[in-house]
């Protein structure tokens, strides 16, 4: 499990880099604004319904029931039920894409009624979501596919998969926006164009791991039905988040002009320590839980989920409070330059902080969600989910007013806070998670290793960082030392106190 989180991370890693560097050329071409205000916008469209079809509900139901078959009637077998869950997703989403290509303005006016009355602007969102939206069949079946490897212990072409969409989108932006009508419009085609990248390199990877792909005839077989029946609880538990996203989205489409953008920059910064950490560990925890689940095995499963809780726990609270402490100089450095300026850095800053709260309880969810999928339970995520959709409903009107661009970053970070709360105990009630002593003497030492961190990174602000923040360079060096400091006092500390131990990460060493 350990060298598969290692494997995903070192992939989601890059691709987070690339995507700084994408975000980094948007901030500067585009900004903040009316412009960067709809290409946000328009590339949630395709991205809701990807998170919807492609990923949560279908890998939850999806790679148990591979990984079964695999196990019980051969690869041959589990092959073809991945071919025949392909043939069925691809009907239905192109059908999906067809209506929504002829219907994307009323299907707008929908989910983002606030935007309706400027119709310049309106327009152009519909203009961009036309663009994006065929996205979202590549990228779910690219997710199926994706599931069939994870299926296989084989993780790093699914992992890769973002490093293409991050070069092409890139590619796309500085390619092509000289030949469209604005960057939004370049960016807009670098998302479509990257999707088809990155099912070729997913139908690449499959044929490579041994498995026959093919496209078989339409039909619903028992396996297939069985797998819509266990996504039925997931996709309604998604459809629910989706739909709590999209009060979000309304919300924000209803505050002050801008705020969609500021959200999206902020939002993208925290996704660099959420898609390493959370879905790294996530993602290689499911097929491992289910095969000690499949052999009866209840203590290794414990163990796994006790330290895919540790490795994330020691990564994921440092980069939190590093985030919190130290967002004004990361979002100036990353984003200050064109068109993007210093009031825009400033506001984007206090959101990130706010995300930043959140953090933990993100990649938690990733992690304790796992094991009910495992035993074939998606109705009891689903439940909690409601809980937490509903909290996080309550927050946001409660906090549209009076916190702005604040409010829904910080009603989602208090609602998956008591999401993972309640998840927990959950899954303690039914002994399939319990914290061992290492996880136990771990944890309370680590916050205070990262107290230490949260004040060398403070103090190296003030001497180091603020009399280099005049340029670009300088502020890259600056914090740079920033980052340094904190990662090496953050693993000092943790090592001096005995919060973690480098060398339990040797082969054999984990348990």
């Amino acid at each position: 499990m350990l060298r598969g989180i290692l494997t995903i991370g070192g992939w989601t890693s890059a691709s987070r880099l690339l995507g700084l560097l994408r975000e980094t050329l948007i901030a500067a071409f585009i900004g903040v604004g009316p412009l960067a205000d709809a290409f946000v916008m328009a590339n949630r469209i395709p991205n809701m319904f990807r998170r919807l079809f492609g990923e949560g509900a279908f890998n939850a139901a999806f790679v148990p029931m591979f990984a079964e078959l695999r196990a019980k009637e051969g690869q041959e077998v589990a092959a073809r039920f991945a071919a025949e869950a392909a043939a069925v997703m691809a009907f239905w989403l192109v059908g999906i894409t067809v209506l929504a290509e002829i219907f994307m303005p009323e299907m707008l006016a929908v989910l983002i009624p606030g935007y309706v009355a400027d119709k310049e602007e309106f327009a152009l969102v519909v203009t961009l979501a036309r663009i994006t939206f065929p996205y979202m069949p590549l990228i779910c079946l690219t997710a199926l596919w994706s599931g069939a490897l994870n299926g296989l212990d084989r993780f790093a072409a699914a992992a890769a998969a973002p490093v293409v969409f991050n070069l092409v989108s890139i590619g796309c932006m500085l390619g092509l926006r000289s030949y469209v009508p604005t960057v939004a419009h370049a960016l807009a085609w670098g998302v479509s164009v990257s999707g088809v990248f990155q099912l070729a390199l997913l139908i690449w990877a499959v044929r490579r791991a041994g498995l026959h792909l093919y496209l078989p005839r339409l039909r619903l077989t028992q396996a297939v039905r069985g797998l819509f029946g266990r996504m039925g609880p997931g996709l309604v538990g998604a459809g629910m988040t989706q739909i709590s996203q999209q009060i979000d989205i309304i919300i924000i489409s209803f505050l002050p002009a801008s705020t969609a953008s500021v959200l999206y920059f902020a939002e993208r910064v925290n996704q660099l320590p959420l898609g390493i950490i959370g879905v790294s560990v996530g993602t290689a925890l499911l097929p491992t839980l289910a095969r000690h689940i499949l052999a009866g095995e209840p203590a290794a499963a414990k163990v796994a989920l006790n330290r895919a809780l540790e490795y994330a726990l020691a990564l994921t609270l440092p980069a939190a409070l590093g985030l919190a402490v130290a967002g004004g100089p990361i979002i100036a450095t990353l984003y200050q330059h064109g068109a993007f300026d210093a009031a825009a850095t400033i506001v984007t800053s206090q959101a990130l902080a706010a995300y930043a709260v959140g953090l933990p309880a993100f990649v938690l969810i990733k992690v304790l969600t796992p094991p009910f999928f495992a035993i074939g339970d998606t109705t009891t995520p689903l439940r909690v989910a409601l809980v937490s959709i509903a909290i996080n409903l309550a927050l946001n009107l409660a906090f549209m007013q009076p916190l702005q661009h604040l409010g829904p970053a910080l009603a989602s970070s208090i609602s998956s806070w008591i999401n993972i709360a309640v998840l927990a105990v959950l899954l303690h009630r039914r002994g399939l998670m319990e914290w061992d002593a290492r996880l136990k003497r771990a944890v309370p030492l680590m916050g205070a290793a990262g107290l230490v961190m949260t004040g060398a990174v403070w103090m190296a602000q003030q001497a180091i960082y603020q009399p280099m923040a005049g340029g670009w360079v300088t502020r890259l060096i600056g914090l740079g030392a920033v980052i340094v400091i904190g990662l090496v006092t953050y693993g000092l500390a943790g090592q001096l106190i005995g919060a973690f131990n480098v060398k339990a990460l040797r082969p054999g060493r984990w348990r």
